[in-house]
């Protein structure tokens, strides 16, 4: 996807969070007019993004098709280096070749400690979208306008044990941020329940801040708790064994991405 079709695709879904909408018709959004109360009702569709650490290595491209050919919105695309957490997962040459292919933007997740040494390794190789963690990078400030000038959209990743408020003097600088429902590193893990409750209290930092970003939720993502997810704030849902260990992938993500939420202005 270029560029503009993702500030295309960001822009709507800001406009969306604040009940407002441009253009006819409404690509993203239905609304309503609720004259006695003069209000905004808007069902609001989540982006989805399948998470290929779950995908088929053996048949990478198959899997990729099949996303590009889905109701999915981005390819999530976890990276691990085996020391911020216990596992390694995809390099650089992988990333390449799987944009090769892609027809979707690539949601890059770094879980690597001093991930401000790629961040222009991962815009060559095709990221679109990349998010470091509050928990590995220092100098965290630095990193996000990093990425930024490297023409990304920036990201902030937290882990379940993190708390929500560490990241109040950034939320105003990033676009996303990833919420860990899970403990990273590996996949299919259960859902932890607590995440609800830190969902909407970014919402509120968020809302406090005046920020534009999006929350995406990582770990465990399922039928059952996409949609109070999104009631409780989020805009992504990032989908891993739940789709792709399905006898079909694609009805999955479109069951997904037909939930729809409802917010009154």
């Amino acid at each position: 996807m270029s560029g503009s079709s993702l500030e295309t695709t960001w822009l709507r879904l800001r406009l969306q969070s604040c009940n407002l909408t441009y253009g006819k018709p409404l690509i993203f959004a239905h609304t309503a007019y609720v004259s006695q109360k003069r209000k905004i009702i808007a069902f609001m569709n989540p982006i989805i993004a399948p998470s290929i650490l779950a995908s088929d290595f053996a048949n990478l491209q198959r899997e990729i098709t099949m996303i590009n050919e889905s109701q999915a919105d981005w390819i999530h695309v976890d990276v691990m280096d085996g020391v911020f957490v216990p596992n390694i997962s995809f390099g650089m040459p992988v990333i390449k070749a799987v944009k090769k292919h892609a027809k979707k933007p690539l949601d890059v997740h770094l879980m690597i400690m001093q991930p401000e040494r790629y961040i222009e390794a991962f815009r060559e190789v095709g990221a679109d979208i990349l998010s470091v963690h509050i928990e590995a990078s220092t100098h965290l400030h630095r990193t996000i306008q990093q990425i930024k000038a490297n023409g990304m959209k920036a990201g902030v990743a937290i882990n379940p044990h993190t708390p929500v408020s560490l990241l109040q003097d950034v939320i105003a600088d990033i676009d996303l941020v990833c919420m860990m429902s899970v403990n990273p590193g590996f996949g299919g893990q259960k859902f932890i329940e607590n995440t609800y409750r830190k969902v909407a209290e970014l919402k509120q930092l968020i809302v406090e801040r005046k920020s534009s970003a999006l929350i995406e939720i990582d770990g465990g993502v399922n039928q059952d708790n996409a949609r109070p997810l999104l009631e409780a704030g989020a805009h992504v849902l990032v989908a891993g064994n739940f789709v792709f260990s399905a006898p079909n992938p694609k009805e999955v993500i479109q069951r997904l991405r037909d939930i729809r939420k409802t917010d009154l202005a």
